[in-house]
């Protein structure tokens, strides 16, 4: 018997729904035209039931609140969530306000939210109801650590590889076994990614198979969750400069990938791609054998003179698979690699960032 009240005890669905209450007498609390009467979870209006019922008073008229408690905020289910409570609301009179709660709401889900006339919470802080004559709205900037977690697994080096090969064509649908052969990644792996891309709208499924709906949103996410590849970051001097290092750097880069492998990065992969303006510092990424031959090529020596190449060694070989050479030997960190990396590298980095997106990244509507 005391087994089976731990087990209860732990239900996430009425879990979610004791804090979803908890949430909401917080918020309705807070507002003194508001006279709250009761809150109760899985209660009826006229033949609809709802995960939580609140009777309010407002200014003496009687006012209630509709709410459904979903257990994940991701557009995927708030998009479920809210043609349920419009189908639920829609004959119950205008004294009765839909209510969307969740863990946690991204801004797109917000939207969404508004977009449907629906009010909503997370238990992140964020917050709109809009009724009779109340009106209370905040945005909580913070995100929780489960949706950091599962942003930073979405954009980890393997899952890289499958989000680059996709955006190379967003359109262009995939079956899970020629994206994973693709992408050089195991299909369970596919599996995850597909469900983070179909759970943010970012993808959708066609008959053909799985493509990208929303290539700039997942962009812009995997920009603001980016952190650089990790490694070892060295700094070096060279004499070398224009032509001569233009030569020089061509000339190391073209050797087989039999000899070690180094590809201009950031900066230096931005003026092939999509010329914005030029720098004194150089970057590269480079195994150690491509490391060696860049400081032979180059003369490269200690940064005493001041720094002005900087090699990246770096853990996972993922940068060098994704290499393009937009002209004979100027091997180049590919666009997506290249966007993130000047998008991280202050304000003139995200404006050459932003140059190579206009320039090279367009996607097709």
């Amino acid at each position: 018997m005391h087994f089976q009240q731990m087990l209860k005890s732990v239900n996430p669905v009425k879990e979610a729904e004791a804090k979803a209450v908890d949430a909401l007498r917080s918020v309705l609390q807070q507002v003194p035209a508001i006279k709250l009467k009761s809150i109760t979870r899985q209660s009826r209006i006229d033949h609809v039931r709802l995960d939580i019922v609140a009777k309010l008073s407002v200014a003496g008229r009687g006012h209630t609140l509709a709410c459904e408690v979903k257990k994940s905020g991701q557009p995927r289910y708030v998009r479920t969530g809210l043609l349920q409570l419009r189908s639920y609301v829609a004959d119950l009179g205008r004294n009765v306000t839909p209510v969307l709660i969740a863990p946690f709401l991204s801004s797109a889900a917000q939207d969404l939210c508004r977009e449907q006339g629906v009010g909503f919470l997370d238990l992140e802080g964020s917050v709109r109801l809009t009724f009779d004559s109340v009106f209370v709205e905040r945005t909580v900037a913070s995100k929780p650590a489960v949706e950091h977690r599962e942003l930073k697994s979405l954009f980890k080096p393997k899952s890289a590889q499958v989000l680059t090969v996709m955006l190379g064509d967003p359109a262009r649908p995939w079956r899970v076994a020629e994206l994973a052969e693709a992408a050089e990644v195991s299909l369970g792996h596919i599996s995850n990614i597909r469900t983070g891309l179909l759970d943010r709208e970012w993808g959708q499924v066609s008959h053909q198979g799985l493509f990208l709906s929303a290539p700039d949103a997942l962009l812009d996410a995997w920009r603001n969750a980016y952190q650089p590849p990790a490694g070892q970051r060295l700094g070096f001097y060279t004499a070398l400069h224009g032509g001569a290092f233009e030569e020089a750097a061509r000339r190391a880069l073209r050797a087989g990938s039999d000899e070690g492998r180094a590809i201009f990065a950031s900066f230096s992969a931005a003026h092939w791609l999509a010329p914005f303006a030029r720098t004194g510092t150089q970057f590269f990424y480079a195994d150690e054998p491509g490391l060696e031959r860049l400081r032979a090529t180059l003369a490269l020596s200690s940064p005493a003179k001041g720094e002005n190449v900087f090699v990246t060694v770096p853990e996972d070989a993922g940068v060098f698979r994704e290499a393009v050479e937009p002209a004979p030997g100027a091997v180049c960190s590919g666009l997506v690699r290249t966007y993130l990396d000047l998008s991280a590298a202050g304000e003139r980095g995200r404006e050459a960032a932003e140059h190579l997106r206009r320039e090279r990244m367009g996607w097709k509507k």
